[in-house]
């Protein structure tokens, strides 16, 4: 009696196996097919979509992010096909996945805000890696952008580190994308000092000098009367890379020819 209850178990369970198989079967089986299909498709557009990065130069801190992210979402979209196709429900699953992205979002927000500007940074470029800005009141050069944060190292070698969201919300001074930066020197002398020899004294300066460039003009001129002199503005230009060594170098030299020319700067008296 016993083995019969047990013979008929199974028969019963060969039989719901059976329907389910007939059923069931052709979809599990169009499923596992679209599944090698769409993982191989996968591959061969990521391959294809390197090659595009590649070619227009995308940043090289872009270009694993897009790949990634790309992968992901069409391997996700895949598994979400082969589900439909199999017939399994997706309610539940798609109102899970959402309850954990909107938890995710809002503990990540900081995060993700750092996140977009970096990506943001990396495409429009408003500043490279190499270039001299003034951001979050700090001068120095970019040595690093990542997609949450912007590394500068600074004149006096300190390492800043900056929040990408910082960057992209406020007002950042690239003083080297130009390719140069103009030096501006004020000096005041007393009346009784000829402008033109002041004059001829800083034109050989500049002409001495190496590191001002002939293009823009320089320009000099007095920039202000007072009852006690006058005041000459000098202005001159320099390669933006290198500036504050050239900037100290051509004061230093100004400074020697005009005391050799017996020119007297207030404070000091006639060689």
């Amino acid at each position: 009696m016993q083995e019969k209850k047990v013979t008929e178990r199974v028969g019963y369970f060969y039989d719901k196996l059976y329907d389910w198989i007939i059923e069931k079967g052709p979809a599990v089986l169009l499923g596992i097919a679209v599944f090698f299909v769409g993982m191989w498709l996968i591959n061969v557009l990521s391959r294809w979509l390197n090659r595009k990065l590649q070619r227009r130069k995308v940043s090289s801190s872009l270009q694993p992010f897009f790949l990634s992210v790309t992968v992901i979402v069409l391997r996700i979209l895949l598994i979400f096909l082969i589900m439909q196709i199999m017939g399994i429900q997706l309610t539940i699953f798609a109102a899970l996945v959402g309850a954990v992205g909107v938890a995710a979002g809002l503990a990540l927000s900081g995060t993700m805000q750092n996140f977009a500007s970096g990506v943001l940074i990396l495409l429009l470029k408003p500043f490279k890696v190499g270039d001299n800005i003034i951001a979050q009141g700090q001068e120095g050069t970019v040595s690093m952008i990542q997609l949450f944060f912007t590394i500068v190292t600074t004149f006096d070698n300190r390492k800043v580190v900056i929040p990408n969201s910082k960057l992209s919300n406020e007002v950042i001074i690239n003083i080297s994308a130009i390719g140069s930066r103009r030096l501006d020197i004020e000096l005041k002398f007393s009346y009784g000092v000829d402008l033109q020899v002041i004059r001829k004294v800083i034109e050989e300066t500049i002409a001495e000098s190496k590191s001002i460039l002939k293009s823009p003009e320089k320009r000099i001129g007095i920039s202000l009367l007072e009852e006690s002199g006058y005041k000459v503005l000098i202005n001159v230009w320099l390669e933006a890379h290198g500036f504050y060594d050239a900037r100290l170098a051509f004061q230093e030299k100004l400074l020697e020819n005009l005391k050799s020319s017996g020119i007297a700067l207030p404070g000091m008296a006639a060689g």
